[in-house]
Order: C-alpha cells, then structure tokens, then sequence
C-alpha cells in the first residue's frame, strides 16, 4: 500500500496540505499528490478548503482512515515489542542514540552539508 505513509501524516498533524506532506517526505509534490488522489479514491482522506489560504487544501482522516491508522498504530506497536524483546535498556538507549545521528546526517546531508 503506497498510501501507508501519507495517511499517517496526515492522521497525525491537522493542518496537512499535500505540499507540507512533500516537504516532510522530501518528495516531489506531484508524486504525493498522485498518491493523496488514490487515498481520496479510496475514501481514507478528504479535503477541505484551507480557510487561512485558498490556494491550498487541508488534509484530514476520514473514519475509515482514522480507522486505518488505529490498525497501523497496533501493528507497529506489536512490531516493536518483538523486535526489541530481547534487548536491554542500554541497548535501546544506544540505538535511539545512533539512529538520532543518523538521520541529523540525512538532514544536515539534505540542507546542504555534509
């Protein structure tokens, strides 16, 4: 599903528009429009007129895909729990640490710097 991604997006922050969704996603926004339009199709996301700029839409869930994200939340949380099941508290502690740095690296990479 190609949709997973911006579904979550926009379930998790209410002032959505297909350009802030690019621009977190580092993605053209042609490409995260074609990808809204199918989550439109498939009755997961709506669009209202964005009162504050009427050049834009705001994104929001509807209950199907309120539902939706409810079900990723779950798998995700399942996900983690079997995944790290085996781990200590150090070792959490160091991988949330070095996976920190990382992405700064992608995102000063992506600023310009290296």
């Amino acid at each position: 599903m190609a949709g997973i991604i911006p579904v979550t997006a926009v379930c998790r922050n209410s002032q959505s528009t297909a350009q802030s969704i690019a621009q977190r996603m580092q993605r053209d926004k042609a490409q995260i429009t074609r990808v809204l339009k199918e989550l439109i199709n498939d009755v997961l996301i709506e669009k209202q007129a964005n009162p504050q700029d009427g050049r834009s839409q705001l994104l929001f869930p509807t209950r199907k895909g309120s539902a939706v994200m409810t079900q990723l939340l779950e798998a995700e949380e399942e996900t983690a729990k079997a995944m790290t099941r085996s781990l200590t508290n150090q070792e959490l502690q160091e991988f949330a640490e070095l996976t920190a740095r990382m992405v700064a690296n992608l995102t000063t990479e992506t600023a310009g710097g290296r």
